[in-house]
């Protein structure tokens, strides 16, 4: 059992014993109180030190975590609530606390109709009733489609990462003509601009596959998982987007921004690297350290005219590739 969930426990059997207005607890007996309500929890013997209800009760009658019990020691020995009404369990908050409880609980209602977090729906129902939520609008708006194709597979890829399950998936990639059977040992599931991807290991290496391309999936009781302890932040670290390349090092790709849409570009970067090597009436000029992958092109591409990519050569070259090409689309309309 996790420390935090033993610590819950102990407030909880310590608030009983507390108010309780028919018995004295000395601090032994408090001690007993806890390491029985342990046992009965764990199934097993469970001491808990003197030290620790000591802490314990301090931390109540802190603001640490909101208590500010009004625990007294009487006769010398005892211990009790000086304030026999109180609980833990009724602590008063302010409107402001409302408030701010209100607005998190129109955030998550936002998620409930999402497969991934069906079984969020009674949390949120309670949080609700609790704080005597109402029925205003949001104010806060988060980008979602729960119409998009391959969402109905999250739940047992999720499931699969969480208890370590090997997959057999039906994929069917692009590019591909017929779908394969490939066995995976899922890590991650990852989204990036509306799109989901695992992230998973297979044939001694990590592949993205993408949700919207998977047709049916079996869990694979026989074959043993692999967990490869994945660290998600130290992989995607050097790319924009779901794309990575175990071969390809990063290149400092350098582009200049008009001076009009510098400042969108300033307050949201393209990558954790982006640093600014110049700027003047021309525009702002920036530099980022990343692998050259597909999602970095639609990222420049979709800036249009605004940006000019200075370096890599070559990413310059497919770049201006992409635009004669989407110009001379433009020109046909014109000839017809």
């Amino acid at each position: 059992m996790s420390s935090n969930k033993n610590a819950l426990i102990r407030y909880k059997t310590l608030d009983k014993c507390l108010k309780n207005k028919y018995k004295k607890y000395t601090l032994e007996d408090l001690i007993d109180e806890c390491s029985e309500a342990l046992f009965e929890f764990e199934g097993k013997e469970s001491f808990v030190s003197k030290r620790t209800v000591q802490l314990d009760l301090q931390n109540m009658r802190s603001e640490k975590f909101g208590y500010e019990a009004p625990i007294e020691v009487f006769e010398k020995k005892y211990y009790r609530y000086s304030d026999p009404e109180y609980s833990i369990h009724h602590i008063s908050v302010n409107e402001n606390d409302l408030k701010a409880m209100n607005n998190a609980v129109q955030i998550l209602k936002q998620f409930k109709d999402f497969s991934m977090f069906k079984d969020m729906n009674g949390v949120i129902q309670k949080l609700e009733d609790s704080i005597h939520s109402t029925n205003q609008k949001s104010i806060i708006h988060l980008d979602k489609n729960e119409q998009l194709k391959g969402l109905e597979h999250i739940d047992i890829l999720y499931e699969s990462i969480l208890n370590k399950k090997v997959l057999k998936i039906c994929y069917k990639s692009f590019k591909a003509r017929e779908s394969n059977i490939i066995t995976v040992h899922p890590q991650l599931l990852k989204e990036y601009n509306n799109r989901w991807f695992l992230i998973c290991w297979q044939k001694e290496a990590i592949y993205n596959l993408a949700l919207d391309r998977m047709e049916e999936i079996e869990i694979d009781e026989k074959t043993e998982y692999i967990d490869k302890d994945f660290d998600a932040d130290r992989y995607f670290g050097e790319v924009i987007g779901a794309t990575v390349s175990e071969t390809q090092r990063p290149q400092n790709v350098i582009f200049i921004v008009n001076s009009q849409h510098a400042p969108y570009v300033k307050t949201k970067p393209f990558h954790h690297s982006q640093e600014i090597i110049n700027e003047d009436e021309k525009g702002t000029t920036f530099k980022i350290c990343v692998q050259l992958n597909f999602e970095l092109e639609r990222m420049i591409l979709g800036m249009g005219e605004f940006l000019t990519v200075l370096a890599p050569r070559k990413l310059k070259k497919r770049i201006a590739k992409s635009l004669r090409i989407a110009n001379s689309n433009y020109q046909e309309d014109r000839d017809r």
